[in-house]
């Protein structure tokens, strides 16, 4: 395929993905997008190293040894663990793009989540001299004057960025902080994978339709979303003191304080968290039960009051402080968040409680107002079919209740039905998850719902408060005022219109292009046969000219044979396609 080719800058990327796939059993994939060919075996007698001529075309050759390897792995390897093995080969940036993936329960299988979630980053650390470069050249100065010290050892490192300690001046005197750094030339590198992941996806969905199913499209433009806000720290910043400023005045969480007089796009300072971390916490005495309370509260708040909440809470991103009996948690890494608006986080809201209500038609009725149905459903075989599901789950006591499980269900049947789901819902259902296996793990007598229901009975109570109520209506009468004043005005323009004779009613069938196609076939077979068959009786009737003319309607016969069984086979793809 030459316009995938021409289309990429970097060819030699080109060709390391292209060897990566089929190194890992995914020659077919390779071979029908056109991303690359396989060097042809070296002919009978030919010298040792010599190759037959590569085929014409600019695809990259991928050696025998290769597909071999590919071939033998396919044996013994699943076709799951395998595509998390070529994003981990792969890099960072592929690395991004499955930890992403990872939290779209919807189009993905679950054998393949749970192998994306494994995806870690495992990067060498960047030499403090290059580090060094990138601070000063950020900051406009030299390190020495805007750190009083600077931990040459990073305390951690990541695809992204890599971290270290250091001690800032301030005018409230020295403070302990930690300073992420953004690695040299990861711009550079994240905009190429894009470019090239961009068009990969474009053409794997193109050229494989069975992959339309994952919409790899989809998940490549929602990566390049969340990687390009990472990219920028600033957003990081903003982020931090947005989360402080929701959670203000709640003494069981904090986020770190922004230096903003150190930070720039690719340089973030913030307070550094001097406590431990989950499994360090709970085997030094801490409250194990405190601190699963805790964190279903302020993900609850996060998602269904704020709006506004982090996307990726894993252990790694959590820290405990304060004492053992009242902990606190500190929440880092909050470049990657999500966003609920107003009506989601009220069908969000109307979901959880019919699951606490045990009302299953509630459940399969909220989870059908959260999607975007991409073809039309029959509501009565959804509504059974997720009741059915829903019905696994709030049968049960809370206590014995799995969120995660319900929600990767529920999914699953919206998905059966052609249910898009938003990404952003996808990750609320990620977040849940995550917290709720980090509670149950601390503290295994922990009843999410339970400890949820009077958060979404407050949720409830303000929904229809007497100043939410009035502030609705305020708002239903401007429009129906505004309604009312631009009315007349668009009812005169109409008028108008049809008075000069400008009004034009225009009506789309969509079979139209369909049908237009297949006559103008229709009619250019005709015309060739009818010529082919003129002109072969004419020539039959001359004993001089017989053969020809018998290859002549011979040829016509053909002709109208081939536009028969295309014609067919257009036919029944037409069909399918309108009732996909």
């Amino acid at each position: 395929m030459v316009s995938v080719i021409t289309a990429v800058r970097d060819l030699g990327r080109l060709r390391e993905i292209s060897s990566v796939l089929v190194r890992h059993g995914f020659g077919e994939i390779v071979a029908r997008a056109g991303l690359g060919r396989a060097k042809r075996p070296r002919p009978a007698g030919a010298p040792p190293g010599a190759s037959e001529p590569p085929p014409p075309g600019d695809a990259p050759e991928i050696a025998s040894e290769e597909v071999e390897r590919g071939e033998a792995e396919k044996k013994n390897i699943s076709i799951h663990e395998r595509l998390r093995l070529v994003l981990q080969d792969l890099g960072p940036s592929f690395i991004k793009l499955g930890q992403i993936a990872s939290t779209r329960a919807d189009l993905l299988p679950p054998e393949l989540i749970r192998e994306l979630k494994k995806l870690q980053d495992n990067v060498p650390a960047v030499p403090y001299s290059d580090i060094k470069l990138v601070v000063e050249g950020s900051l406009g100065a030299a390190i020495s004057e805007i750190y009083v010290s600077f931990d040459e050892k990073p305390l951690a490192t990541a695809s992204i960025g890599q971290v270290h300690r250091a001690v800032l001046a301030t005018p409230d005197g020295n403070e302990q902080v930690v300073v992420k750094v953004q690695r040299p030339g990861v711009g550079q590198t994240v905009a190429r994978d894009l470019e090239l992941l961009h068009i990969l996806a474009a053409t794997i969905e193109r050229a494989i339709p069975e992959t339309k199913i994952y919409s790899p499209v989809a998940l490549v433009q929602q990566f390049d979303r969340s990687i390009t806000a990472e990219l920028n720290f600033l957003v990081e910043a903003d982020n931090a003191e947005r989360f402080a400023k929701n959670f203000d005045g709640k003494t069981y969480i904090r986020f770190p304080k922004v230096y903003r007089q150190a930070t720039t796009k690719n340089v973030l300072t913030l307070e550094f968290f001097d406590g431990k971390k989950i499994d360090k916490a709970i085997a030094d005495g801490a409250s194990g039960s405190a601190i699963a309370k805790s964190s279903v509260g302020f993900i609850i708040k996060m998602l269904f009051e704020d709006g506004f909440f982090h996307a990726d809470p894993h252990p790694g991103n959590v820290i405990i402080m304060g004492t053992n009996d009242d902990p606190v948690i500190g929440l880092i890494d909050l470049g990657m968040v999500g966003r609920l608006s107003p009506e989601m986080r009220d069908r969000t809201i109307d979901l959880m409680l019919a699951a606490v209500r045990k009302d299953s038609y509630g459940v399969a009725d909220a989870l059908y107002a959260i999607g975007r149905p991409t073809k039309k459903i029959d509501m009565r075989e959804y509504r059974a079919e997720v009741a059915l599901l829903a019905e696994k789950y709030i049968g049960k006591p809370m206590k014995e209740l799995e969120i995660s499980a319900m929600i990767r269900d529920l999914i699953g049947g919206a998905t059966k039905y052609s249910i898009e789901m938003p990404p952003d819902f996808m990750m609320v259902g990620k977040s849940l998850m995550t917290i709720e296996g980090i509670g149950k793990e601390i503290d295994p007598e922990l009843d999410v719902l339970g400890e949820a229901t009077p958060y979404f009975l407050d949720l409830m109570k303000a929904r229809y408060s007497p100043q939410r109520i009035g502030n609705e209506l305020l708002r239903g009468v401007e429009q129906l005022s505004r309604a009312g004043y631009d009315m007349p005005l668009q009812v005169r323009e109409v008028l108008e219109d049809l008075r000069l004779g400008r009004l034009t009613v225009r009506a789309v069938d969509p079979s139209m292009p369909f049908a237009a196609d297949r006559i103008g076939r229709r009619l250019f077979s005709g015309l060739v046969v009818a010529a082919l068959v003129g002109s072969g009786a004419l020539l039959v009737s001359n004993a001089d000219h017989a053969i020809l003319g018998t290859i002549m309607l011979a040829l016509a016969a053909i002709v109208w044979l081939v536009h028969g069984v295309a014609d067919l086979r257009r036919a029944a793809k037409q069909r399918k396609a309108a009732t996909a």
